[in-house]
Parts: structure tokens; C-alpha cells; sequence
């Protein structure tokens, strides 16, 4: 077990690897530091979805394995309290470790577990670094694996991001749908290769546009369903060793509370905690949005160009000046 001993400013603890000292100050604990020295390759701290995921992965296990009897309530209200705390955008210069890192996560794994444990200590009245009552490998890990937590969070983060997104992508929709209708009787030249080609209405084109992206929200939608079968429990290598009976489906459904989607517990552990398939599809999805984004970027630049040498057809709204030497481009 870990331990604390005072010294000035700083504390002193130990791992299997051996003893660290640590400034007083900090909520993280000895595997983090040494995570930090081992991997100071971009200087780039995990995303706040991604600590929010962990925490709330935390937060839900402490729940659960209180209802089963497994840690006391009064070490699951601690737990819950710091990472509501967490929540609420507290400690979070805490969460150190670089997003470039081996171990599959166990890194930032540790880290939210150590910052974690110290504050559930500290509401009890203990000290940082002492890992008393509340380990942070024995109780807020409990029953949890990098290999379940990890993919499970990052489930997690892409699923809080989820509504925003979609959100913004509806509402660009919807924009340029107001403008085909609005432009529909608007005759203008098509363009082929930058050549002039047959007539259009400048509502079509912007139809086009309305269209592609209502494509996009509906294959991102479904990109994000796969995201809602959860790994969660199966621990080390699938099998739920070191978890109660009743964890896996418990976990699901406490976490989907807190998030509010329809979590459920995988049909197979082995499969969700190695394949990376759902990712994948998340990302090809986010992918062809952006090709498509690019494009239609693009073409509104052009149609913009101007006003005396370039096409002209629409005008957007100046956001700032353009030129160091022309003051009035914008």
C-alpha cells in the first residue's frame, strides 16, 4: 500500500517500483509522476470530454458497488463527491499525463484514479498520499480495468460531444436550406472544371448543399449507435474476472443515467474491449463530413470572389479586415 510521509513541501510515496517524492500540492499520486517523466513527448493534456468520461465511468462504479454492499457508503458518497467536484470543473490542472503515452491508457487511467482517491480522502479527512480508506486501485478501480475502462471512456467522451455536434451540423443544414428556397427563382450560370456550363438556380445549388449535409447528420447518427454498447466489466481480458455478477448490467444502466443515453451491456466483452471498429466508423464518418465541409467551403469562396475581377454571386458577412495593405479588403 501506498503511503505518505510529511517532508517540507513535499510528500513521499511508494509503488512496487519504489519511493517518489511529490509536491504536497498536487492531487495526483506516485504513478502519475512517473507517467509524466516517462512521456514528455507533446505537452498536450487529455480533453476535457475524455477526463469528464473517466470521472463519470468513477463515478458510476462507486454507485453500483455501494448498492451491492462492496464499499461503504460512506467511501462511495466521498467518491462521488470528488468526482462530481471533478464535474464541476475543479482540480482538472491536475490531470497531467501527456495524450501520448503506452500502456493503453493506463497512464490517464492512474491519474484519475489517484486525483480521485486523495479528494475522497481529504472529505474524510485524511491526507494527500495516504490512500487511506480509499485506494485508489482497491476502491475507485474496483472491479475495473484499463483494458474496459479506456474504451469505454472514449465511447463515452464521443458520446458527451455528441448533441453539440449534431446540434451545429443541423442547424448549417437548415441554413442553407432557407437559402435554396429562398433563392429558387435566382437563374445563374453552372460551372463545370471553372468553365461555364448550363443553367442553374442558385436555390439548387444551395439545395445541394442542404442535401449533402443531411446525408452526413444521418450517417453520423448512426455512426454513434455502436457507441452505446458498453465493454464496461469485462475487466482484464473479458472474462469479468474480479467483478460481482451483477456489475456489468448495473454499471451500463447507472452510467447511461448520468450521461442520459441508452447504454447496454455488450454481447460480447472479448469483442468490445479489442475491436476498434466503432471508433473507426465514428472517424470515417467525421471524415466525409469534412471532405464535404472543405468543399463547400471552397465553392462559397469563390462565389464570393470579387467584387470587379472574381465572381461575385453572393456576398458574406466581413468578420475582419483582409489585408495589412489594403484596409479596405475584407
Amino acid at each position: 500500500m501506498k503511503k505518505n510521509v510529511k517532508r517540507g513541501a513535499h510528500r513521499l510515496e511508494k509503488d512496487s517500483l519504489g519511493e517518489k517524492s511529490l509536491p504536497n500540492h498536487v492531487y495526483y499520486g506516485v504513478q502519475t509522476a512517473r507517467a509524466v517523466e516517462n512521456f514528455p513527448i507533446s505537452g498536450w493534456k487529455p480533453h476535457s470530454a475524455f477526463v469528464d468520461a473517466t470521472v463519470l465511468i468513477k463515478k458510476a462504479a462507486a454507485a453500483v458497488h455501494g448498492k451491492l454492499g462492496l464499499i461503504p457508503a460512506k467511501h462511495v458518497s466521498a467518491i462521488v463527491k470528488a468526482c462530481d467536484e471533478i464535474l464541476d470543473g475543479k482540480l482538472r490542472e491536475h490531470f497531467v499525463v501527456d495524450v501520448f503515452q503506452a500502456g493503453a491508457g493506463t497512464s490517464h487511467h492512474m491519474n484519475v484514479n489517484e486525483v480521485i482517491a486523495n479528494r475522497a480522502n481529504e472529505i474524510l479527512g485524511g491526507k494527500r498520499g495516504s490512500y487511506t480508506p480509499i485506494n485508489p486501485n482497491d476502491h475507485v478501480n474496483m472491479a475495473q480495468s484499463t483494458n474496459d475502462v479506456i474504451p469505454t471512456a472514449i465511447r463515452i467522451a464521443a458520446l458527451l460531444l455528441k448533441n453539440a455536434l449534431l446540434d451545429s451540423l443541423g442547424g448549417l443544414q437548415k441554413s442553407f436550406a432557407k437559402k435554396a428556397k429562398a433563392w429558387d427563382k435566382i437563374i445563374k450560370s453552372g460551372r463545370t472544371h471553372l468553365q461555364d456550363a448550363t443553367p442553374i438556380r442558385l436555390g439548387q445549388e444551395f439545395g445541394g448543399y442542404a442535401g449533402c449535409l443531411a446525408t452526413h447528420l444521418a450517417a453520423l447518427k448512426q455512426a454513434f449507435v455502436p457507441l452505446l454498447s458498453l465493454g464496461l466489466g469485462g475487466t482484464a481480458v473479458g472474462s469479468g474476472i474480479n467483478s460481482h455478477p451483477q456489475y456489468r448490467s448495473m454499471a451500463a444502466r447507472e452510467l447511461g443515467k448520468l450521461i442520459g443515453e441508452p447504454l447496454k451491456p455488450a454481447k460480447d466483452y472479448f469483442e468490445a474491449m479489442q475491436s476498434m471498429s466503432p471508433f473507426v466508423g465514428l472517424s470515417n464518418a467525421l471524415r466525409n463530413l469534412t471532405l464535404d465541409l472543405i468543399r463547400i467551403a471552397n465553392d462559397l469562396r469563390l462565389l464570393a470572389s470579387g467584387p470587379r475581377t472574381g465572381l461575385y454571386e453572393i456576398l458574406l458577412p466581413p468578420v475582419q479586415p483582409g489585408s495589412s495593405i489594403m484596409p479596405g479588403k475584407v
